[in-house]
């Protein structure tokens, strides 16, 4: 735990429109102000997974958490770059992939980061020139069209779960952490993503940006889904 004293958390004002889709307004805060003191208080476990976002790594604290990560041992970095993923410059991106970061991307930045790469935009071949290049898991999300998952191992595409969309707000984060509690718990990439789906697709059927399900609601949600597809 980091003790901040000086200074306040960021916060985001979330404008949501009637079809669901939603504006963002961010105010940066403590949580993009990590430094080396900082970092050296992290006891980081050996086969930890460690979560980063695109607006700290392309803040002014991204040169001590990339020269973090170049130094702690035995970590699989998970990234969403989110909308900052065109603020990276090169060079920066190089060091991150250097660190063989499992990545997350919705199907607008999966365009962004083919055409900065020279990568083809079709997803398929996309992901596979990714995992070639990077030598690095990646995870396209493609909304009610499920997400695609490459690999060296596996690649593929996991089906979304049906919803009814009220409130899009928090989806990608919910579905980031589906993917960590799925692989912090051993599953394999293919079902990480799909609890990733799950969770997503209950969050943006609910209102509000703190609405993942507990255990009895996400049972209940997959049982109703898999009811449907039998």
């Amino acid at each position: 735990m980091i003790d901040a004293v000086e200074g306040d958390n960021g916060w985001c004002l979330a404008l949501v429109e009637p079809d669901g889709e939603r504006t963002f307004m961010s105010f940066s805060g403590v949580e993009n102000q990590w430094n080396a003191d900082w970092l050296s208080q992290l006891r980081t476990p050996r086969g930890s997974l460690v979560y980063l976002s695109g607006y700290q790594l392309a803040s002014s604290c991204g040169e001590p958490l990339i020269q973090w990560l170049e130094t702690v041992d035995d970590v699989t970095p998970f990234i969403d770059f989110g909308p900052r993923i065109g603020d990276i410059t090169d060079d920066t991106m190089a060091r991150i992939m250097a660190c063989r970061p499992i990545v997350s991307l919705n199907r607008q930045e999966a365009i962004i980061a083919a055409e900065r790469t020279g990568l083809a935009t079709d997803t398929r071949t996309f992901g596979e020139a990714w995992v070639k290049r990077f030598s690095a898991p990646l995870v396209v999300r493609h909304d009610k069209d499920g997400a695609w998952y490459f690999s060296a191992q596996s690649s593929g595409v996991v089906p979304a779960f049906p919803a009814t969309v009220v409130d899009t707000i928090g989806a990608g984060d919910s579905h980031a952490g589906g993917v960590l509690a799925g692989l912090a718990s051993g599953w394999s990439l293919a079902d990480a993503v799909l609890l990733g789906n799950a969770v997503a697709s209950w969050v943006v059927g609910h209102r509000g940006g703190d609405c993942a399900p507990h255990a009895k609601r996400y049972s209940s949600h997959t049982k109703t889904y898999r009811s449907l597809r039998q």
